[in-house]
């Protein structure tokens, strides 16, 4: 164990789950954060903690009930330390696609929810728990937060998706400038187009428009290529950089003629 030590939402699978596996690799001790599926967060965790030598325990909790996340630190750190890191990675697509004309406030709420509000106040907890002690100079510290294309990308066919990644982008932003005198980065991650659970019913679509020039990588990215990118972020990869919008989509949204 390095000292290292980070909470990853959303890691039952996907991209939470390739970021928790590649931050062990690197000496982190993780604990996972997932909200149903309760045997699939365990089978994660085990996962977790056969890929490197620090612990890896499951925190299952519904990042939407913000009354909840300080039991949840509180738990992460009586299982693994002190926390250095925070992931959030925690997400929710629309109830349905279609016209934006139709998209209905059920949709919009549990959006905004979960991708944003979910995401500030996460943040905020581990940035008061952090600011409220005194941290080891040896250790890096740092909030990485996953956004998605859809920040900057609009798709009418998922509006209320996209608004709430826009908000997403900005509580990065929002925190960069907060932390930064403390030299705590934060980082916005926007993958592209990812095979994860939930693009499931449309990656195969996407993945043949990419081999058609659609990205610039003539093909979809892997949940363990966006992982690696987070845990290289976690530890100190980018030195003195903070408030960055990173995307991971294979050059999905390079402006071109």
């Amino acid at each position: 164990m390095n000292g290292h030590a980070a909470f990853v939402t959303g890691a039952s699978r996907g991209i939470g789950l390739g970021a928790a596996v590649e931050l062990a690799k690197r000496g982190f001790s993780v604990a996972l954060n997932g909200s149903k599926d309760r045997k699939g967060l365990e089978d994660a965790a085990r996962q977790v903690s056969e890929a490197g030598s620090g612990r890896a325990v499951a925190v299952p909790f519904d990042v939407s009930d913000i009354g909840s996340h300080e039991r949840a630190i509180d738990r992460a750190e009586a299982e693994i330390g002190p926390l250095t890191t925070l992931v959030n990675n925690a997400g929710v697509g629309v109830t349905s696609r279609g016209d934006i004309l139709d998209a209905t406030e059920e949709s919009w709420d549990r959006c905004l929810a979960v991708n944003a509000k979910a995401m500030f106040f996460l943040s905020q907890a581990f940035s008061k728990r952090l600011l409220g002690r005194t941290r080891n100079p040896s250790l890096f510290y740092s909030i990485v937060n996953v956004s998605s294309a859809n920040a900057v990308a609009v798709s009418a066919t998922r509006a209320e998706y996209c608004v709430s990644k826009a908000a997403a982008a900005m509580v990065s932003k929002a925190f960069a400038a907060r932390l930064g005198a403390e030299e705590i980065p934060v980082f916005d991650v926007q993958p592209g187009l990812i095979r994860t659970a939930m693009t499931k019913p449309v990656i195969e679509d996407y993945a043949e428009r990419a081999r058609f020039g659609l990205t610039l990588y003539p093909r979809v990215g892997t949940p363990e290529e966006v992982g690696r990118l987070i845990a290289g972020l976690a530890s100190g990869a980018l030195p003195y950089t903070t408030g960055q919008a990173i995307s991971a989509d294979g050059g999905l949204l390079l402006s071109r003629f």
